[in-house]
């Protein structure tokens, strides 16, 4: 059975525990909304799944319900107490870390290695050879980093459903055209496909936070985009210029990439040195950088 607020409230009471602004804890107290979370990320038995920012076990219980293998990071050892009672008879693998410090693979290859502090309630997590999931109510002050730093260093996570804050999650699946469109969007474009597929309100969070918050759900590209069959431009190199070009987004990009890209490399990739930043799809930064690296 998943928490609902009052099971929440009560827990919290019984450990003598506050959330912490700090981490930006916001706890789920909705058995609906979770259960709407696990759907939504397509979670069935047996299927691999590391969730971070576990919290009381609100979502825990909800993916175990759901039949899946769960990783349960946590960075605050305060609530570790509370994951491995409320999970003690649950196959869960319970790890005390920091997601954005932790060895992503170790975590998920299963192989006894020590990711962080592991502890154990039940049972344990694990892939066995089949496509990771990453699902998480993630706090709002490490969203951003920590899914972009999922999409670069754990390509065994194929997929990613995350409830964010709204504004951070238009940004991470907005397009060419879209208000919210900037360099993280770009990067997360880069790895996979990203979409906003519910909103979430406030009121089912102990303690209600400020903000509305949304789901976001990425798919892993099979690869990674390439600028030519060779794949000859680096990674860092296309990000290099997307940084450049969105720090002064108002600018044409003959200025905010002066220094960067001459004329000569805006002509080679077909893109006018008087676009802006927020103008340029993947494809074309990736043009640009491939240009930039041919005429260098």
């Amino acid at each position: 059975m998943t928490h609902g607020r009052a099971d929440v409230e009560a827990l919290l009471d019984t450990w003598s525990l506050r959330p912490s602004r700090a981490l930006g804890q916001n706890f789920v107290a909705d058995a609906n909304t979770v259960r709407r979370i696990v759907r939504l990320a397509g979670v069935g038995p047996a299927d691999p799944v590391v969730e971070v920012g576990a919290g009381l076990g609100s979502l825990t219980l909800a993916l175990v319900e759901a039949g899946a293998a769960v990783t349960a990071v946590e960075v605050d050892r305060h609530l570790i107490p509370v994951l491995r009672s409320e999970l003690a008879d649950r196959a869960v693998r319970i790890v005390e870390a920091d997601a954005l410090r932790l060895d992503w693979g170790a975590l998920l290859a299963g192989d006894g290695g020590d990711p962080g502090n592991e502890r154990r309630a039940g049972g344990s997590g694990g892939g066995g050879g089949r496509p990771w999931s990453l699902v998480a109510n993630l706090p709002y002050n490490v969203a951003t980093p920590l899914v972009v730093h999922v999409l670069e260093e754990a390509p065994q996570v194929e997929s990613l459903l995350v409830m964010v804050q709204r504004e951070v999650g238009e940004r991470l699946a907005a397009g060419v055209g879209d208000t919210a469109y900037g360099a993280v969007s770009v990067k997360v474009a880069y790895w996979g496909r990203a979409a906003v597929v519910g909103r979430v309100p406030a009121t089912v969070f102990v303690p209600r936070p400020r903000v509305e918050s949304v789901l976001v759900r990425i798919e892993r590209r099979p690869a990674p985009p390439v600028a030519s069959s060779d794949g000859a431009v680096a990674y860092d190199q296309v990000f290099d210029l997307v940084r450049a070009g969105f720090a002064h987004r108002r600018k044409m990009l003959r200025r905010s990439l002066e220094g960067r890209a001459g004329p000569g490399a805006f002509d080679a990739a077909g893109i006018p040195p008087t676009a802006r930043a927020e103008e340029l799809a993947l494809e074309e930064w990736i043009r640009l950088a491939a240009a930039v690296g041919g005429s260098a």
